[in-house]
């Protein structure tokens, strides 16, 4: 095998040298699992889009995983020619075990909905506002989702790429 090729673990071997959070989803809910990068100390677990209550109400409530903090929801536009273009970067961390993982789901440009996850952490409520209010990304039953940082009848999504560097007219400042 050439130094660039990596293999591509097996379940056997990812829940042998994976973090225990990490072992515990794969063991309990392998489906659950689209992609896992560990890059720079970090671990960032990419889950199909149906499944992302399921998985953070396992991670919070399982034993092995106790993610008991959303620290952050947010998104990220990779470029108008980027396809799937949008990502929801879910940020999670234990109090108690001292761990911390991203839970991440692609979206393509034309079906930018994802389910709400407030139900699992009610501080999710802000963070999805404020990833609809810049980026588009609606979450489908969300108790209240409309904008939290821009004006009511601003147009667009402001941190979409493909947003104009001077906004839209009114707001524009030329």
């Amino acid at each position: 095998m050439e130094n660039s090729e990596q293999a591509i673990p097996t379940s056997e071997s990812l829940e042998a040298t994976a973090p225990p959070f990490l072992a515990a989803l794969q063991r309990e809910h392998p489906e659950w699992i689209a992609e896992v990068i560990s890059a720079f100390g970090e671990t960032t677990v990419i889950v199909p889009r149906e499944h992302i209550v399921a998985t953070c109400q396992f991670m919070k409530t399982s034993p092995e995983t106790q993610f008991n903090f959303l620290a952050d929801i947010c998104g990220a536009d990779r470029g108008v020619e980027e396809e799937p273009r949008f990502e929801v970067n879910y940020h999670l961390f234990s109090t108690t075990k001292h761990h911390r993982v991203r839970l991440k789901v692609v979206l393509n440009e034309d079906d930018v909905h994802v389910d709400t996850v407030t139900g699992v952490w009610k501080t999710a409520n802000w963070h999805e506002r404020e990833t609809f209010d810049l980026f588009g990304v609606i979450f489908d039953g969300h108790p209240d989702l409309r904008r939290i940082l821009l004006p009511d009848d601003w147009q667009g999504h402001a941190l979409r790429k493909d947003f104009p560097l001077r906004g839209y007219e009114p707001y524009s400042l030329k």
